[in-house]
């Protein structure tokens, strides 16, 4: 993660003691800011979803079908989006002490899981359309599709910035923007069909919208599986972390160093840090959890930092496998 992005301020207490800096869980969480365009992304995606929906009915177009029930998904997908970001906005309790900040990411999840859903259902149709040819309206289906891609351009318009900031935004973005493409493909089998004759095309261009799909949800699904087991940040290497410690005047060792995400924008660092009797007193305590503090804003984007400093020989009395 880039350096000179924002960051808390640690405090801390010598061994035995833990030192933290929370940023605002719920209302900081990276999707909460784009409630307003996830709604209206939604309204949008209903709307293109019923229309196409009878467009392929009147059509018999597979494709138009197979984007409606893809864009149906996204609808959900958006819904689920905008139910997690109202959970993470509650505040932190006893028992939750993170809130429900890990809403989003499970929203995500299921999202991606649906996408999956929809792309092999696809397929499978495509397949049998593309061994038994049926009849399909290229004109009504070039207009259905017109009105999905205009649709959908807004939408991807409205969510743009939102996707570099948040997994949950950016997994409505993928699948506004796979309906997009799924648009782009529909038009094209149409105007197949119209100039050709050549109904297979349909078909082929369901196909090519599962294909569009399936890459893009996998490696969302794989970034979110990332958070859920609690894998270090991307962007941050764990070896670089440890020697900007370590070489911090004072340090003599570092042990249970994790970082990991709790949501977008949201990555939490945790360390016990083995330091000179020097810095563990009242003065040089404080001096030296600015200096932890600094570096990591410094070098490292992490929002909530904990350090536990402690004297050497203080690890071997910690339960469980110090590292």
């Amino acid at each position: 993660m880039g350096a000179g992005h924002h960051h808390g301020h640690a405090r801390g207490a010598p061994a035995g003691g833990t030192s933290h800096a929370l940023t605002a869980v719920g209302e900081g969480t990276a999707a909460h800011g784009y409630r307003g365009q996830l709604r209206i992304a939604l309204s949008i995606t209903v709307a293109i979803t019923l229309a196409e929906l009878s467009g392929g009915l009147l059509a018999d177009s597979l494709a138009l079908i197979a984007d409606a029930a893809h864009m149906a998904t996204d609808a959900l997908g958006l819904a689920m989006a905008l139910i997690a970001i109202h959970f993470a906005a509650r505040p932190a309790t006893g028992r939750r002490t993170f809130g429900y900040a890990r809403a989003e990411i499970l929203a995500a999840l299921a999202n991606c899981l649906l996408l999956l859903g929809v792309g092999g259902y696809v397929v499978f149709e495509a397949v049998e359309r593309i061994i038994t040819p049926t009849s399909t309206s290229g004109g009504l289906t070039v207009v259905f599709a017109l009105v999905g891609l205009v649709g959908n351009m807004v939408s991807l318009t409205l969510l743009m910035r939102g996707r570099q900031q948040s997994i949950n935004v950016r997994a409505a973005f993928l699948e506004v923007a796979a309906d997009a493409l799924g648009s782009v493909a529909v038009l094209v089998s149409a105007a197949v069909i119209l100039t050709t004759g050549w109904r297979t095309a349909d078909p082929v261009a369901s196909l090519a919208i599962a294909l569009m799909i399936v890459p893009r949800t996998v490696r969302l699904l794989r970034e979110t599986v990332n958070v859920l087991l609690e894998a270090a940040p991307e962007g941050v290497d764990m070896a670089q972390v440890r020697a900007h410690i370590l070489a911090l005047p004072g340090v003599e060792d570092v042990h249970d160093l994790h970082a990991w995400t709790i949501t977008s924008g949201m990555p939490v660092l945790s360390a016990h840090v083995v330091v000179s009797t020097a810095a563990l007193s009242d003065p040089g305590h404080e001096k030296m959890l600015h200096e932890l503090q600094g570096c990591l804003g410094e070098h490292f984007d992490v929002a909530h930092c904990t350090f536990q400093l402690e004297p050497g020989g203080h690890a071997e009395h910690e339960a469980g496998l110090c590292r």
